[in-house]
């Protein structure tokens, strides 16, 4: 099984902003915990961060017809009015599951709205870290 991880923007900023709500794990501290997970799971991986959106389009879009099971994506504030990452997710016959560390319907009305939740498989909020885990586990649990 291969999993793609993929984060949207300020999420390279983990461990730096927003503390409060979002800890003070860095993206690579949980990246490091998701691959040993994996390992011990013998799940191949990829990780991928850009604040760009066309960037995240492009890499979505580069999984088509790969060996790619499943993506596990935090788009972050590109969730709430992104349509062209939801296309880009329909585009791809590939199960995403999208992740959000805050429990984003407990924050500012203007983040219930998720746009690229439309075509994923499932949503994933308010765990933290765990998360990314939770995102990991529905993937495996849909291959069991």
């Amino acid at each position: 099984m291969k999993i793609l991880f993929m984060n949207g923007p300020n999420l390279n900023m983990l461990g730096i902003r927003e503390k409060q709500i979002y800890g003070d794990m860095s993206l690579d501290t949980i990246n490091q915990r998701l691959q040993a997970e994996c390992d011990k799971l013998g799940v191949e991986t990829e990780f991928y961060q850009s604040n760009i959106e066309g960037e995240l389009v492009d890499k979505i879009h580069s999984t088509y017809g790969t060996n790619y099971d499943g993506i596990v994506f935090n788009p972050g504030a590109y969730s709430h009015y992104s349509l062209a990452l939801s296309d880009a997710i329909k585009c791809i016959n590939i199960p995403v599951v999208e992740v959000h560390m805050s429990n984003v319907f407990a924050r500012e009305d203007s983040r219930h709205q998720m746009t690229t939740a439309k075509n994923s498989l499932g949503v994933i909020s308010g765990f933290g870290e765990q998360s990314y885990f939770l995102g990991l586990y529905a993937l495996l649990g849909r291959k069991a």
